[in-house]
């Protein structure tokens, strides 16, 4: 399970030149023997430590138009905002169990062809929200 971010600091404001990539096995520590999350930095224009959490047991599958499985996933986010959404869906033929790895939401749009059904397939007009729990 992989997300890739674009993230603002909560604190001060600086957005991340660079992509963050978020896996669901990654952990590091959080300052001062907290515990720990899925993602741990400090912030490169205010210093602050923030982290993101993944929270593998809300992770949940999501059928959209039969053809593909997206996953909805709840974050813990200390002190960061998430921008922007980059890649890291996969999909599965329905009919055919043809794997695409690697789809690239950035676009908005994603379009491939399956050679077993012989089909073009895609992910069209897409939107995204970030909603605060």
């Amino acid at each position: 399970f992989l997300l890739i971010f674009q993230l603002k600091c909560g604190n001060c404001g600086e957005v991340s030149e660079k992509w963050q990539y978020l896996r669901l096995m990654d952990s590091a520590p959080l300052k001062g023997g907290r515990g720990s999350a899925t993602m741990v930095q400090k912030c490169k224009l205010c210093s602050r430590e923030n982290s993101i959490d993944i929270l593998s047991q809300t992770i949940k599958p999501y059928n959209v138009m039969i053809i593909f499985i997206i996953f909805l996933v709840q974050l813990t986010l200390k002190n960061l905002l998430p921008m922007c959404l980059q890649a890291g869906f996969a999909a599965e033929g329905a009919e055919s169990g043809t794997p695409f790895n690697d789809i690239n939401l950035l676009e908005k749009d994603w379009n491939d062809y399956d050679e077993k059904t012989k089909e073009s397939v895609g992910i069209y007009e897409v939107t995204h929200k970030f909603v605060k729990c």
